[in-house]
């Protein structure tokens, strides 16, 4: 896999490209110009770029407003805090009043890295899955990234799209045909499925490939949209599979993990099931990669995972049998 920008970076040079062609584009942020690769985007269209300061509720709030209007408004601010400050204007403003504003969250998960858990956003999916009227978009790499935006644009619903800080490996092909609520696979195999949503996603393809120097055929899937779930290929996937692992950088509560989980009981696919997330508990402090290591959320980790669930089910195998 090729390396490729941040995310962010590619974020922002799309949104400039887009709101070049159509003035109609407005982006609204939260003292988070330079944080969120806006600086171009100030310098050539400085009529299409509203600054709130520090202030999400106030940012939302303008945002629907804007939107309301009939423009086609970005709301930017790090995660952690346009999902936390501002929940109730998220709720009330912009999905109960049906306000399709782009929700944009950037330097998400544990990007912040050192700062702590004040700054990670660990509860941003959980949060946001409870609100009607409101879809979710991760995006793995660049690719993914560019074709989210370009179809937040017209995307008819409140939607939030989610953003970390480093430098993405590139996941997909040429040809590859990017659908909000559709997932993509990325690696065939049915040993075991990683089903990955985000960043981690090129650690899953790693992981697989680790793999497949054991002999052990791991698929991937790239759930780049948390809502609506590609129910279909969720389902898919774990009835041709031997075990699932889930891989988020979100806590082990309420996100992808545990929506997954749920469609499963509730389908009665009792297949062999791991989340690897964040726990339940005072998150490290380090780099994004120091806490990925940390907690598993790396090729070696992940392929770990899958070697341990694997086994643990030809075991109750054997015991059955016997």
């Amino acid at each position: 896999m090729a390396a490729g920008k941040p995310n962010l970076e590619i974020f922002a040079e799309t949104l400039l490209h887009l709101a070049q062609a159509n003035h109609d584009i407005l982006v609204v942020t939260g003292d988070s110009r330079g944080s969120g690769k806006l600086g171009p985007f100030g310098q050539a269209l400085p009529e299409q770029i509203v600054e709130v300061g520090i202030a999400e509720q106030a940012l939302v709030g303008i945002s629907a407003g804007l939107a309301s209007a009939g423009k086609k408004v970005f709301a930017v601010s790090p995660a952690c805090f346009l999902t936390a400050r501002a929940l109730e204007q998220i709720k009330n403003d912009v999905a109960y009043s049906d306000n399709p504003v782009k929700l944009i969250g950037i330097s998400a998960g544990v990007s912040y890295g050192a700062l702590g858990s004040t700054h990670h956003s660990l509860h941003d999916l959980a949060a946001l899955q409870a609100i009607n009227n409101l879809d979710i978009v991760v995006p793995a790499d660049n690719f993914e990234t560019r074709e989210a935006i370009q179809a937040a644009v017209s995307h008819p619903k409140p939607i939030y799209i989610r953003f970390g800080k480093k430098p993405m490996l590139h996941v997909h092909n040429g040809g590859t045909q990017f659908e909000i609520g559709k997932a993509i696979p990325l690696v065939e195999g049915n040993d075991v499925t990683f089903l990955a949503i985000g960043e981690p996603v090129s650690r899953a393809v790693q992981a697989s490939h680790l793999l497949a120097e054991q002999g052990i055929a791991a698929g991937v899937i790239s759930v780049h949209t948390l809502k609506p779930l590609d129910k279909t290929a969720v389902l898919a996937a774990a009835r041709r599979s031997q075990a699932i692992i889930t891989v988020e950088e979100h806590s082990v509560y309420g996100g992808f993990g545990s929506t997954v989980a749920s469609l499963l009981m509730a389908q009665s696919i009792y297949v062999p099931f791991k989340a690897v997330a964040i726990p339940d508990e005072y998150t490290v402090t380090g780099s994004q990669d120091e806490i990925f290591g940390h907690y598993g959320i790396t090729p070696e980790g992940l392929a770990a995972a899958a070697q341990k669930l694997l086994q643990g089910e030809r075991g109750r195998e054997t015991h059955l049998r016997d």
